[in-house]
């Protein structure tokens, strides 16, 4: 299958197209791209017609990080939770030859995209479970934790909340910096490889 993507003359010859993202994980992409962004907007922009909507869309990333962790164990060599913590020598040889433009050749996530998607779901996770013990007195919600917590945690919470959801927000800039850079750098279109499930691996990788 073509990416629409031009590999140089050398690398093609050491490359391959394969199949590396199964479909409930490119599903999950997706999806939490969806509740993410959504739930981020909601939040910012909050009301009393959409503040439901903000916890129900709460409530969906955190289930699709449960899913996310549950699959990383019986899902597929790509997507295990070991293949998310990089060996140091593993990261330096990546960084080392990082911006080298050619396709990076790895056969799902490079050390560097999984110590990101390791920030992202743990940032994610952070939001999600403060979320539910956050209060907002201008429009009289809480999230259902709320109250059972004495109010110097909520109040903590809700600061939390407030600041992780900041994070939340920097790592998808960087995220769609790195998807920037992969294109137009190293003829890697990651974007493709994510709604396909095909991506340009080196021959040499298992």
């Amino acid at each position: 299958m073509a990416s629409g993507v031009e590999v140089p003359p050398d690398a093609a010859a050491e490359t391959e197209r394969r199949k590396v993202w199964d479909l409930p994980t490119r599903l999950f992409h997706w999806a939490l791209a969806g509740t993410v962004l959504t739930g981020l907007y909601l939040g910012e922009y909050r009301s009393f017609t959409t503040i439901q909507l903000h916890f129900y869309f709460g409530y969906a990333t955190g289930a699709l990080i449960v899913f996310r962790l549950l699959w990383g164990v019986v899902g597929p060599r790509p997507v295990r939770l070991g293949a998310l913590f990089p060996s140091p020598r593993a990261l330096l040889r990546y960084v080392g030859g990082l911006f080298a433009r050619r396709p990076s050749g790895v056969a799902g996530h490079n050390p560097l995209g999984a110590l990101s998607v390791l920030a992202m779901i743990g940032a994610l996770s952070v939001q999600v479970v403060t979320g539910l013990g956050s209060e907002d007195d201008g429009l009289f919600s809480a999230g259902p934790l709320a109250p059972y917590l004495s109010d110097g945690t909520v109040l903590q919470m809700t600061a939390l909340h407030h600041y992780s959801s900041r994070v939340v927000m920097a790592l998808i800039v960087v995220h769609l910096a790195a998807i920037l850079f992969y294109r137009l750098w190293k003829r890697e279109d990651l974007v493709t490889a994510m709604v396909t499930g095909w991506k340009t691996v080196r021959r040499d990788r298992p």
